[in-house]
């Protein structure tokens, strides 16, 4: 079946309007609705959910996991409160009591840091191998094995904590290992399933279970650690991690050519639209002219700076919630989840914009990118650099906080997809890239956030939310002089080239 327009909308093409948009008739487009490309999308929101649940839990669990009355842990801490408790607040008992046989740890500001960030360490090993092996033999396999993985050993965390930090820290890293391929898997199915004019929609749709998972999992888990205990929000959430991968491996294919279920239809309709592009890059891949790549740099260095306020807040924001304003472990939850809640719903929005403003010819897709990241990063930073201002009005924090985060969604229509953009054979492999990258503040800003906030002082937080919201504006500006959306030549193979070529001179002479 020949494809809609003579040639598909990712083929090479020589003409000087390589940024010019796709073209495929409103006749040929197969509805999304009901479609097993957006069944896709929805299981993999909610895996993307669990993900982000069993990195998230950590950071409530923690304040109930760390016994803060100890007199040899308060020797070494600040006794001093740089708010004032809110009215109405019962002081005079312990909010984070355990029941009885919970066991509770001496952790210092330092050591909680470093805990925090043990994920990332073993998250940085194996984005890069995830990328590039599910760009070669297809990404459903990586994907569910990850999350499975980092779920059956998240059952195992209350025994590391109880054999001590170290332990702890080893598992977690452990998790990171094992998570660390879960977005270059879904970036490299994705290229072989998403229609390029669906490609915001749908890939947004996905990777907002992220933050979807977050809002639900931090008032869940200051939820349970008070009814039941910290040790069962990690036997719950592993558990959800291992149910999910069940319906994973059932429903799910590589490719919608293997795919048991998929209509004819809808199979042409992907396949044709995304033409040779959507097949696996094989073993070996351009490295020099990546490394020389300008636009890929820019999503990089792009995404680095915006994950250093992402990952800031997803880390600290309960222990800030707690330590400088004093709200309870149910409400920390409920108020720290708030933000992601605004994010999971705002990225949406923004995917089906982004996807609109492409199909309707109103921006190319450079444009639209650098559109969306801009939107998504500036008024970001301003919220934060605002709660610098606000002192201790709880209201007010929790406002700007909220909407930091929320309009941050932005960006996932932004620079978050660009790399099947300008390569979408290779997309698994560069997100493993971009994603190695991007995960380095995930492993620092924590430890950067303990090292400023040692004496749990206002001013310490002010230094963090600072630095977070100028590294944020960098990033931006960075990617608006640099960024492109644009197929980079060395994305396309001689062959396709030729394809093209051939199939251009026999519709001239036609």
């Amino acid at each position: 079946m020949p494809p809609p327009n003579g040639y598909p909308v990712n083929s090479a093409r020589s003409n000087k309007s390589e940024d010019s948009e796709p073209l495929i008739e409103n006749d040929a487009v197969h509805p999304q609705c009901c479609s097993v490309r957006l069944n896709l999308s929805v299981l993999m929101f909610f895996g993307f959910a669990v993900v982000y649940a069993l990195r998230v839990n950590l950071s409530v669990a923690m304040v109930a996991m760390v016994n803060t009355t100890d007199p040899t842990l308060a020797k070494n801490s600040s006794i001093s409160q740089a708010c004032p408790v809110p009215q109405g607040t019962d002081n005079t008992t312990d909010p984070f009591l355990q029941p009885e046989g919970i066991p509770q740890y001496l952790w210092d500001s330092e050591t909680q840091g470093w805990l925090l960030g043990a994920f990332f360490f073993g998250y940085l090993c194996t984005e890069i191998p995830g990328g590039y092996l599910s760009g070669h033999y297809g990404g459903s396999i990586f994907l569910g094995l990850g999350v499975l993985g980092t779920a059956v050993l998240t059952l195992l965390t209350p025994l590391a904590a109880q054999m001590g930090s170290h332990w702890l820290f080893a598992l977690r890293a452990l998790e990171g290992f094992g998570e660390g391929v879960t977005f270059p898997s879904m970036m490299a199915m994705w290229a072989r399933w998403a229609p390029p004019l669906e490609r915001s929609r749908l890939m947004t749709l996905s990777g907002s279970g992220a933050n979807f998972g977050a809002f639900v999992a931090l008032p869940l888990t200051g939820y349970i650690c008070q009814t039941l205990g910290w040790p069962a929000v990690f036997y719950i959430f592993g558990a959800s991690g291992c149910v999910w991968s069940v319906f994973w491996f059932i429903f799910v294919s590589d490719d919608p050519r293997t795919h048991r279920r998929i209509s004819k239809e809808e199979r042409d309709y992907i396949i044709n639209s995304i033409g040779p592009q959507g097949t696996g890059h094989g073993w070996s891949v351009p490295l020099l002219p990546m490394l020389l790549s300008v636009p890929l740099w820019a999503i990089i260095i792009t995404q680095m700076c915006s994950n250093w306020s992402y990952y800031t807040l997803f880390t600290s924001l309960p222990t800030y919630m707690n330590i400088i304003l004093h709200f309870d472990l149910k409400s920390n939850g409920f108020l720290s989840a708030l933000p992601y809640l605004g994010a999971w719903l705002f990225s949406m929005l923004s995917g089906v914009v982004a996807d609109l403003l492409i199909e309707r010819k109103v921006f190319s897709v450079t444009v639209v990118r650098k559109l969306f990241t801009l939107a998504g990063s500036l008024p970001a930073a301003a919220f934060l650099v605002a709660v610098n201002y606000v002192g201790c009005s709880h209201i007010l924090t929790v406002v700007f906080l909220t909407l930091s985060t929320t309009i941050g969604g932005a960006t996932a229509p932004g620079v978050f997809i660009n790399q099947i953009d300008i390569a979408p054979r290779y997309a698994g492999f560069l997100l493993g890239i971009t994603n190695t990258f991007g995960t380095i503040p995930g492993v620092v800003a924590p430890i950067v956030t303990g090292y400023f906030t040692e004496d749990h002082s206002l001013a310490g937080w002010r230094n963090v939310f600072w630095l977070a919201a100028g590294i944020n504006i960098a990033g931006a500006i960075i990617y608006t002089l640099f960024g492109s959306g644009k197929m980079q030549p060395w994305a396309i193979t001689e062959e396709e080239r030729a394809e093209a070529d051939k199939k251009r001179s026999s519709s001239v002479s036609a």
